[in-house]
C-alpha cells in the first residue's frame, strides 16, 4: 500500500499506520517558496521599549531575525519527518504594528529542490516570535503569540497556494 493509498490519506503514514519519512526521491527538482505570519501581542509600552531600542536584553527585532533565520535552516533537526533542504534564502521581516499592538512576523523561504519549505518558513516565524517573547517577557509576560500561518507556497506538484486574508 502506498502513501496515497493509506486509509487516512496522509502521506506521512504507511499503510499499517506507522510514522515514516515520505520518499521524494522520485520528484523533479523544482523552484520553490514558501511565505508564512504570525505576530506578537503586547502592550504600546512594550512595544514602545522595543521600537525604541530601549529593552535590556538589547535590539530584539534584530536577534528575533536572526533566530528566525537560524530557526529555518535547523527545521529538519526539529521536526522529525521533515526532509533536510538546501535552503537557498530566508529572509525574516519584523514590523511594529501600534493598530496590534505588537510585531507583525514574516518568513520567505526559498530552495530549488524535491519537496516544500512551507514546514520552514512556518518554524522561522514560531521562533522568531519566541525570541520576541524571551527578550522583553521580564516587562511583560502577558504576551500573545498569535495567527502562524502559511500565507503561500509555491512551487512542485501541488502548484499554488495562497490563504485568504
Amino acid at each position: 500500500m502506498t502513501a496515497k493509498e493509506t486509509p487516512s490519506g496522509l502521506t506521512h503514514f504507511d499503510g499499517q499506520g506507522h510514522a515514516h519519512m515520505v520518499d521524494v526521491s522520485a520528484k523533479p527538482v523544482t523552484d520553490r517558496v514558501a511565505v508564512a505570519r504570525g505576530h506578537v501581542v503586547m502592550s504600546a509600552e512594550t512595544l514602545a521599549l522595543i521600537t525604541s531600542g530601549q529593552a535590556k536584553k538589547g535590539d530584539v527585532l534584530g536577534v528575533a531575525r536572526l533566530a528566525g533565520i537560524m530557526a529555518a535552516k535547523r527545521t529538519a533537526d526539529l521536526i522529525p519527518l521533515c526532509h533536510p533542504l538546501p535552503i537557498t534564502k530566508v529572509s525574516v521581516d519584523l514590523t511594529p504594528d501600534a493598530t496590534l499592538p505588537g510585531i507583525i512576523v514574516e518568513a520567505t523561504v526559498k530552495t530549488g529542490g524535491q519537496t516544500g519549505v512551507e514546514m520552514e518558513a512556518l518554524t522561522a516565524v514560531s521562533v522568531a516570535c519566541l525570541t520576541i517573547y524571551d527578550m522583553v517577557k521580564a516587562v511583560e509576560k502577558s504576551m500573545r503569540i498569535e495567527g502562524i500561518r502559511l500565507m503561500l507556497k509555491d512551487g512542485g506538484k501541488s502548484g499554488r497556494f495562497e490563504a485568504g486574508t
